[in-house]
């Protein structure tokens, strides 16, 4: 069963999350393992198992560029699994640029201007995610995924380069 399914929800991008909140609390509270502490043990095994598959349901659907990726997935669209490799050589352009942008960048204001520019375009890729699925273009999809994986990524070790840059400044 799929994590949608699962969850009782429509196969979509787009989820409103207080719905996905809703479907998953009230799943949560019949299948948590405690209420099944006195059954016998097939059905806590069983218990244990739906809730295991309810929290990796929900943690996936939660965060959108998850739920993108497991969407595609759907879709027949295949990503490397590692969520490192980049095989398109523009985008393989863009990293490189921006990682050496990072590097470069010496002040906490700078590494900002650059994290605030990767969440920017984070945000548009995923709006744009949409109409790639209605289009049904799972080359396109593909290549929005890989880029909004790196973006994801930039943006993590932007947090990292400005603590790094922040903690120089205070031991020296």
């Amino acid at each position: 069963m799929d994590h949608f399914a699962r969850l009782g929800l429509p196969a979509a991008l787009e989820l409103e999350p207080a719905a996905l909140d809703r479907a998953y609390f009230a799943l949560q509270r019949q299948w948590h393992p405690d209420r099944f502490v006195a059954r016998p043990p097939e059905e806590r095994a069983r218990a244990s198992v739906e809730a295991a598959a309810l929290n990796d349901a929900y943690r996936t659907l939660k965060d959108p560029l998850s739920r993108a990726v497991y969407l595609a997935s759907l879709e027949g669209v295949d990503l490397p699994g590692d969520g490192k490799t980049i095989d398109d050589p523009e985008l393989l352009m863009e990293a490189m640029e921006q990682r050496e942008a990072l590097h470069e960048a010496s002040s906490a204001e700078a590494v900002d201007a650059l994290a605030a520019q990767a969440r920017d375009d984070r945000r548009e890729a995923l709006a744009a995610l949409g109409g790639l699925f209605l289009a049904g273009d799972k080359p396109a999809i593909r290549k929005a995924l890989l880029r909004l994986r790196y973006l994801d990524k930039f943006v993590e070790e932007a947090g990292a380069r400005r603590a790094n840059i922040e903690r120089s400044r205070r031991t020296v």
